[in-house]
């Protein structure tokens, strides 16, 4: 077995001994389209960094399930922006696994924004997504109800910009640790947090209500 085959193979078993623990139901298709999906990025990660060198199991763990446990606060219909997608987490799994999610990612990195389409293209996705290369500063706020951000550099720097650009009725999903609820919390943003399994300091923020305490009747 080649060394390439055997870190499919453990990213498999990985996904399948631990998409319980992570609220996770998957069939034989989704858990091929996910394997095919980990494939291009590890394909494409030496030229563009995408994810930290890891194994199989690792990319399985703390990135696919990871991305995944943000499907339950998705509608089954969801319209999702994502910022920052990078590696096209959280959305590609996302995709991937509930067919009737759509969405709109923005890339600053021409590069990656030519790998996100062929990722798209490889677990045959690129009909329900849309590429952006820019920033996403530099792109009109678009029409979604949910607003994702897991990769993007200095999210604790960027999040009020982030909020400020983001429709003002839109769901934001945003992984990161305390430092970002600190800034939540910050900006009396009511919210809840979810613990990442496997994680001491990994969370998905859940802020459904944009406006201070104050201002809600």
């Amino acid at each position: 077995m080649t060394e390439a085959k055997a870190a499919v193979e453990d990213f498999l078993e990985a996904l399948e001994r631990n998409a319980r623990a992570f609220g996770v139901q998957l069939s034989a298709d989704d858990s091929k389209r996910l394997a095919d999906y980990y494939e291009i990025v590890t394909r494409w990660n030496a030229r563009l960094h995408l994810v930290a060198p890891c194994t199989g199991a690792e990319f399985a763990t703390r990135h696919v399930l990871e991305s995944l446990t943000a499907l339950p606060f998705l509608t089954e219909d969801a319209r999702v922006a994502d910022v920052g997608s990078g590696a096209g987490l959280p959305v590609i799994p996302c995709l991937i696994v509930r067919q009737g999610v759509q969405a709109t990612m923005i890339e600053a990195s021409s590069k990656k924004a030519v790998f996100l389409r062929e990722a798209l293209r490889a677990v045959g996705a690129s009909d329900r997504a849309t590429v952006i290369a820019k920033r996403f500063e530099d792109v009109p706020t678009v029409e979604a109800a949910f607003v994702t951000c897991r990769a993007i550099e200095r999210l604790t720097e960027k999040f009020q910009e982030i909020v400020e650009w983001s429709p003002p009725s839109s769901t934001l999903l945003f992984f990161a640790g305390p430092a970002l609820q600190e800034e939540i919390e910050k900006a009396s943003l009511n919210y809840q947090s979810l613990l990442i399994p496997e994680s001491e300091r990994r969370f998905l923020f859940i802020v459904e209500e944009r406006k201070k305490p104050d201002e809600i009747n």
